[in-house]
């Protein structure tokens, strides 16, 4: 195959986490040795910043810089939850698709790279088979991400380590302070982590225990239909033996009619997915209810998926790999393809990268298998532990100023628009 001359854009696309920017940063550093990759550009806002024809030019930023998204949370780059729905919107999508190649030919953009979860991985599928529709020279590679870690055919999620790190580590914190604080009539707490169809990252808050006894105690994931009574009764023994019972529940946690239970039906997100107002509160006023116990609510929120400070190395790492592995592939030949991490050893845990089609990740969801979880579905068992506890290890290196983090700003040099303004 003739070597391909041009230049490259890398975007990202949906909710951030903590190692996003180092699969950016892995990008930047590896497209820097490569001769026929001219230019490096990012996107800003992810393909509605690039249908804005909103581009900066990354050669201008400071080596130092880039390193440092190693260790900066949130998207640099700015994101977006933008869809190109042929489906649903077939007259804008065809907009969007002619907008979209010629922002590319009038940058000579050669090589696209994609960092997001499902919908980005249908989003860089629809335009790897739109440049062989058009016959434009385009290498198209996905760069997994996602905290929610339910992306088939990887082992894993770039940004999954890292939740459920911070996540076991403040369900650890919050119990000793709610155990501290308990007396003979009983308090119970329930913490309400993300993952609206998957219960992986409230799955991983059960690394937190280090004794039968200790929290969480009971983990509620959205692929196991809640069972009040089952639940209460888990309740009241944990609270006659320990005074105390904290809960983890994942926020798309369902009821037995498959309802999710915190489901606000008049208010729909961008997707058209009803809002969901807080599964930990409704779980709380229940439990209040039906129990009568002393009971409080706390939603982890965005700071789960921002704790750029307590980060996993491991998760960090394998975020970079994925993005000097997808420039690899596209710099070889390479199209139409997501980076996964597959596992080849548990212990020591060993890993490394392949190539997966993105055909086969695009709007597929990966959940917890049933056996990995106890009989009654309120913890997760050996099984998940196995997979998970690798995933934490090693702390990403911070540096601080003023007792704080100190993260990297990118100057965004923004390369000179060559269309007229978008409709």
């Amino acid at each position: 195959m003739s070597e391909l001359v041009g230049n490259l854009l890398v975007a990202q696309s949906g909710g951030p986490t903590a190692v996003i920017n180092a699969s950016v940063a892995g990008v930047i550093q590896e497209a820097g040795r490569h001769e026929c990759i001219e230019e490096i550009y990012g996107g800003l806002n992810g393909i509605l910043g690039i249908l804005n024809e909103e581009l900066i030019d990354l050669n201008d930023e400071k080596a130092r810089s880039i390193e440092g998204l190693k260790y900066t949370p949130a998207a640099a780059l700015g994101t977006c939850r933008y869809k190109i729905d042929f489906k649903k919107k077939a007259g804008q999508a065809a907009q969007d698709m002619n907008r979209l190649f010629e922002v590319f030919a009038a940058h000579n953009i050669r090589f696209f790279l994609y960092a997001g979860g499902n919908d980005s991985q249908d989003t860089a599928h629809k335009i790897h088979e739109e440049a062989i529709k058009r016959g434009y020279e385009l290498r198209v590679i996905g760069v997994p991400k996602t905290i929610d870690n339910d992306l088939p055919h990887t082992d894993h999620c770039p940004g999954f380590g890292s939740v459920i790190k911070y996540n076991g580590a403040t369900v650890m914190e919050i119990a000793n302070d709610v155990s501290s604080m308990a007396t003979d009539d009983g308090a119970c707490c329930i913490i309400e982590v993300m993952g609206r169809s998957a219960g992986w990252i409230a799955a991983g808050s059960v690394l937190a225990k280090r004794s039968p006894d200790d929290a969480p105690h009971i983990v509620l994931i959205p692929e196991i239909p809640l069972d009040e009574e089952a639940f209460f009764n888990k309740v009241k023994e944990t609270i006659a033996k320990l005074k105390y019972c904290v809960v983890v529940v994942g926020e798309g946690l369902k009821d037995k009619t498959g309802k999710e239970i915190a489901a606000d039906a008049s208010r729909l997100d961008s997707f058209g997915h009803a809002v969901l107002s807080g599964a930990a509160e409704h779980l709380e006023e229940m439990v209040t209810k039906k129990l009568g116990l002393k009971t409080r609510s706390v939603k982890l929120g965005y700071a789960q998926r921002a704790a750029a400070h307590y980060a996993s190395l491991t998760d960090a790492t394998e975020a970079a790999a994925c993005g000097e592995a997808a420039v690899r592939a596209a710099i070889q030949g390479e199209s139409g393809f997501m980076v996964k991490i597959v596992r080849t050893q548990n212990n020591p845990y060993r890993w490394t990268t392949a190539l997966q089609p993105l055909g086969d990740i695009a709007n597929v969801e990966h959940f917890v298998p049933r056996d990995w979880v106890s009989e009654d579905g309120f913890l997760p068992n050996e099984k998940f532990i196995e997979y998970a506890r690798p995933l934490i290890e090693g702390e990403v290196k911070v540096p601080v100023e003023g007792g704080l983090p100190k993260y990297v700003v990118l100057e965004k040099s923004r390369v000179e628009k060559k269309l007229p303004a978008r409709n």
